[in-house]
């Protein structure tokens, strides 16, 4: 049967506006497709005040976390109150999403009064930062069924099964596969609409767990590949894949397609539209992905699939992220420094790391890695305190200097890329590099420049993008 997954992220649900145009591309495509599955993140921003509570919570602020558990129910009911609901499916939603803030009260107060193991608190914080998931899903199934359409919210931790990795939790395919068979395909057989949480999953054992900042586009991508899906529709407040961020670049456009290649290293790499992890298993299963404005439904977007390699020498964007550089005089084995690095990073994000880039002379060593984008916007601040106290105290680390980069990537397939290569750093030569290197997918080049440097070689980047299309 002919399945559409559609995923809604938080900027496209947190008003009445942007609700309706929900509801408005739900009731078009149901009419389109056999079986249709929607996910949903939480409203925007609700994720943040989540995280913030959890903290709160560890460090037995109660009035600082009752307070924002007040804000969100505000904000949850000012939304319901101003949807076209009946008096009866209000007072019903209204009822859930008390429940739901509720239980997340009791999740929060168990901090003080039990003194639980590592993974105990943060199977507990998981089951906090994944509430926001919990109420907007139950506030569209609502909003279906007022329409006429048989729309029934699920709790994803039902049937995404994964590991224990509380915050960064890696989904299990094959026993996912089986739960979503079991439990989830008979519902989407009878003409109903799963509402799916996105962002959250459990352990076999039933705990729950979360799969890193932007987690639903993952579960839209977990749940495409387990329910044979046609297509995936990623719903958001832009209109596909951009050249660069619109947020500090002028003259950005839409990047009509990309091979999933290309995608997955621009969200490695830092596009906050997609989750970084979710192009591999739709690569694997070879289902197209879009990328949509909700409040342009009319609009083509971005289209993410298999495109024979290009022979064109054509960069198609460029993106950003934030990163820790290490220098130092010496030469050598880096496993020790590496090793330091590694478990630092894990300690402050609940995440591996990864070399981005290194390079080493006779006597001098330098390398670069990735602080993801799901660790939050401290993370880079921490990371940097953290590794130089550690290597202070390290008698073979002490000489190496700790600063925060910028990694600058381009993304582009090429069979030949020296030629694009020279002419693209003809327009870099007034800028600081710190270290350069081409990803072994071969439609990458990072180049590592200093904060103070990062805005203006993203423009003259861009605009040589721009000036090649």
């Amino acid at each position: 049967m002919r399945t559409l997954i559609m995923k809604f992220g938080g900027s496209a649900l947190g008003t009445t506006t942007a609700l309706t145009q929900v509801l408005s591309i739900v009731l078009q495509e149901h009419e389109r497709w056999e079986r249709l599955l929607l996910v949903a993140s939480a409203l925007d921003g609700v994720t943040d005040q989540l995280i913030e509570a959890a903290h709160f919570a560890q460090i037995g602020s109660q009035r600082k976390y009752r307070r924002i558990v007040a804000n969100l129910r505000s904000r949850h009911l000012t939304l319901i109150d101003n949807l076209p609901l009946g008096s009866h499916e209000r007072a019903t939603l209204q009822a859930d999403i008390d429940r739901l803030l509720f239980d997340m009260l009791d999740q929060c107060q168990l901090f003080a009064s039990r003194n639980d193991n590592k993974e105990t608190v943060a199977s507990r914080v998981d089951a906090i930062i994944g509430t926001g998931e919990r109420l907007s899903t139950r506030i569209i199934a609502a909003l279906l069924r007022k329409s006429n359409l048989r729309g029934i919210a699920i709790d994803a931790s039902d049937f995404i099964i994964t590991n224990n990795i509380h915050g960064h939790a890696a989904p299990d395919i094959a026993l996912t596969k089986q739960r979503v068979s079991e439990h989830l395909l008979p519902i989407m057989g009878r003409n109903i609409i799963p509402v799916v949480t996105g962002f959250i999953g459990s352990t076999e054992q039933g705990n729950l767990t979360t799969l890193g900042r932007g987690g639903s586009d993952y579960t839209a991508s977990i749940l495409g590949v387990c329910t044979n899906a046609d297509e995936i529709w990623i719903w958001s407040d832009v209109d596909g894949m951009m050249t660069g961020d619109p947020r500090i670049l002028d003259g950005t456009h839409v990047i009509p397609t990309l091979s999933y290649e290309e995608v997955a290293e621009l969200a490695y790499f830092g596009a906050r539209i997609l989750h970084n992890q979710m192009i591999v298993p739709l690569k694997e299963a070879n289902i197209p992905l879009y990328i949509k404005n909700v409040f342009k439904p009319q609009e083509a977007g971005t289209l993410i699939h298999d495109i024979p390699h290009t022979k064109k020498n054509k960069f198609k964007a460029v993106t950003w992220i934030q990163g820790i550089g290490l220098r130092a005089q010496h030469s050598g084995p880096l496993s020790s420094i590496l090793s330091v690095v590694d478990d630092t990073l894990y300690d402050i994000t609940n995440a591996h790391a990864d070399v981005t880039i290194s390079s080493q002379s006779s006597t001098e060593s330098f390398f670069a890695f990735v602080i993801p984008t799901s660790a939050g916007t401290d993370a880079i601040h921490n990371v940097q305190l953290t590794l130089q106290t550690r290597l202070a105290q390290n008698d073979n680390a002490q000489s190496w200097e700790v600063n925060p980069v910028t990694i600058i990537t381009v993304i582009g397939q090429h069979d030949h890329i020296p030629t694009a290569v020279a002419e693209l750093f003809s327009v870099l030569k007034e800028v600081t590099i710190l270290a350069v290197a081409q990803g072994p997918s071969k439609c990458t080049l990072s180049i590592v420049v200093e904060p103070s440097t990062a805005e203006k070689t993203l423009a003259l980047i861009h605009q040589f993008i721009c000036d090649n299309l």
